[in-house]
């Protein structure tokens, strides 16, 4: 087998290659990377077949989509993700094989509920599910503590300790650890109890992504830009309100106190993405100063399959303006 991991900063990437049938399959591939793993192929005379995605990436853009259309290979995830150029789904237990590269599909669910790892004979690629020296993060969306404590101790921690795995992140130059290290050296691991795990990972107060929101759309856009995304965003004019709809208010702390909206949830626009279990019931209505701030959130939460998120046009000028007619 022909193996090579690709980093870009903290992200890892991997390029396998079958000599005998001449075929490469890509795990994780980073924007940022695309001329590496094309140089790779050409080097080893293979041809890139297989894309697998661990999950739904929110802190880079994933190359797959561009990859699949340039090279004509396919791209495969969980049923669960909402990544659009995806057309082979893994389902839980599912196995496949390029040349004599075998995979084994698992459901890890926790740091996204797309994320699945990816069992070889002798290697486990974990995406963001099980790091060196730690975890992926549950406060993203679509993450769940329970469940990511579900996948390590009833999935993953259950196979062979001996077994070898690679992260799609690692920040200090590792290149991989085995299972029964990380059981006994990981400090994250060593909250075995669910409730003591779950508490653990809500404490630990990590920032957010700097690029969380636009890695998203990116991911799941199908390749359209923020202008287009945008300009084709679903909006309601004030008018048209009823009190079946729920108001968001994305406006900073300081604009709200000045002119608050009656009944509206207040998530700065900056944490929308970060505070997705704070959104209210039922049809959601974006508000921002201008409008446009609204639209462009309210494509991010269609992506994110929010389907009734719209935003407010003309913001709060419309919104003032029919308060006072």
């Amino acid at each position: 087998m022909i193996f090579e991991q690709i980093a870009n900063g903290g992200c890892q990437s991997y390029f396998l290659g079958c000599a005998d049938s001449r075929l490469a399959v890509l795990v994780d591939p980073n924007m940022a990377r695309r001329d590496d793993y094309l140089a790779l192929a050409t080097r080893h005379g293979l041809t890139v077949s297989l894309i697998l995605e661990t999950h739904t990436h929110a802190d880079h853009v994933s190359a797959s989509r561009a990859l699949a259309e340039e090279l004509r290979a396919e791209v495969a995830m969980h049923p669960a993700s909402l990544v659009p150029h995806a057309g082979r789904r893994l389902k839980d237990g599912e196995t496949l094989k390029v040349g004599m590269l075998g995979f084994k599909a698992l459901h890890t669910p926790g740091h996204t509920a797309d994320s699945m790892c990816l069992q070889m004979d002798d290697r486990l690629f974990t995406g963001d599910t099980l790091l060196i020296g730690g975890t992926g993060r549950t406060d993203l969306p679509t993450g769940d503590a329970g469940r990511l404590h579900d996948s390590l101790f009833n999935i993953v921690l259950k196979l062979d300790p001996a077994l070898s795995f690679y992260p799609a992140h690692e920040y200090k130059g590792r290149v991989s650890s085995t299972l029964g290290a990380e059981l006994v050296d990981n400090p994250r691991l060593q909250k075995r109890d669910r409730a003591d795990f779950v508490e653990m990972m809500r404490s630990l107060g990590l920032p957010p992504p700097s690029a969380l929101a636009a890695s998203l759309r990116a991911n799941l856009g199908s390749g359209r830009s923020d202008a287009e995304l945008k300009e084709a965003a679903p909006r309601v004019a004030a008018r048209n309100l009823h009190p079946r709809m729920a108001l968001v208010d994305l406006r900073g702390p300081d604009a709200v106190a000045a002119s608050p909206i009656a009944g509206a949830r207040h998530i700065p626009l900056g944490e929308l993405e970060m505070r997705l279990g704070e959104l209210p019931e039922g049809e959601l209505v974006l508000v921002c100063e201008t409008g446009e701030g609204a639209a462009l959130a309210a494509a991010t939460l269609n992506l994110l399959g929010y389907k009734t998120a719209k935003a407010l046009h003309g913001g709060m000028a419309a919104w003032r303006s029919q308060r006072t007619t």
